[in-house]
């Protein structure tokens, strides 16, 4: 009777667990959607940005604006993007791993490596790890974040950047590709100098800049750079959305078929109880019959 009670039990603390899990599912895939439709909205936005930046870095007067000259990285900076919550799956694992090999690979190369974390999951792992210098932690970005939410971040990149603090910044972050795909993707944001395809034949070079060059770059390069953060922010949230849907759906699951194999059991167990009592009761009136 006790192993029956005992299954009752589990069986019941299963249910209750598959509800919170359902009801988790509900609201990723709440907040999934409208994060999706945020981030594929701003990618036409990020692709004119970053277009813009790469026709401005092929002008040879930029060569000597501060924030596109190219130093040998002796320190690099990452911003890295987690979420503040965990029960999302590989979403923060990936980024951390990524961020494992980068600083393995930096200490092989001699290069010293800070970190901006943003997200409550990136600053745990950070303070964990003595050889990794936290430099900022930021855990109040909102589902959907405005430009006064990463200025502060960029602010603090470029300023570094500028005062050759450090001579690199990566942006780690999770590429939204479908509601099953999210892939770790780093994003390289300082020195401003992208890679250029096509767009040489579109160069700047025989553009006129009113007022000056100078004023230009200074007032565009970093709103540029504050769109490739700003989307980077926006698939992290969708791609976080995404995954923690899929997790909890998968949990939903899993408790449905561990009620199932419980139910199984408890019906098993209890036709062997009822089984047993009736043998005895048989046993009982042949004895007395005898």
């Amino acid at each position: 009777m006790a192993n029956t009670i005992t299954l009752k039990r589990r069986i019941g603390s299963v249910k209750n667990t598959r509800q919170i899990t359902k009801a988790m599912e509900l609201v990723a895939a709440s907040k999934m959607r409208k994060a999706q439709e945020y981030a594929l909205a701003g990618r036409t936005y990020r692709e004119f940005a970053y277009s813009l930046l790469t026709r401005l870095s092929a002008i040879t007067e930029v060569g000597e604006h501060p924030l596109f000259v190219i130093r040998p990285v002796k320190k690099r900076m990452y911003i890295v993007i987690t979420s503040n919550g965990t029960l999302a799956g590989a979403y923060n694992a990936n980024i951390i791993r990524m961020l494992t090999r980068a600083f393995i690979a930096d200490d092989k190369a001699g290069i010293k490596g800070h970190v901006i974390a943003v997200g409550k999951q990136g600053a745990k792992f950070a303070r964990r790890v003595p050889q990794i210098d936290l430099l900022a932690a930021y855990t109040e970005i909102p589902d959907h974040p405005t430009a006064n939410d990463i200025r502060p971040i960029l602010n603090t990149a470029i300023e570094m950047y500028r005062d050759k603090t450090v001579d690199d910044v990566q942006v780690l972050y999770t590429q939204f590709k479908s509601n099953l795909v999210q892939e770790a993707t780093a994003l390289s944001l300082l020195p401003a100098r992208f890679d250029s395809t096509d767009e040489a034949e579109n160069s700047l070079n025989n553009t006129t800049f009113e007022p000056s060059i100078e004023v230009v770059l200074d007032n565009v390069t970093e709103r540029l750079l504050e769109v490739q953060v700003w989307q980077a922010l926006l698939e992290s949230l969708a791609s976080e959305h995404s995954m923690r849907m899929v997790a909890m759906k998968n949990a939903t699951d899993n408790a449905g078929d561990l009620i199932d194999d419980l139910t199984l059991a408890f019906n098993t167990a209890r036709q062997a109880a009822i089984t047993q009592e009736l043998a005895e009761i048989t046993g009982g009136a042949e004895a007395i019959q005898q």
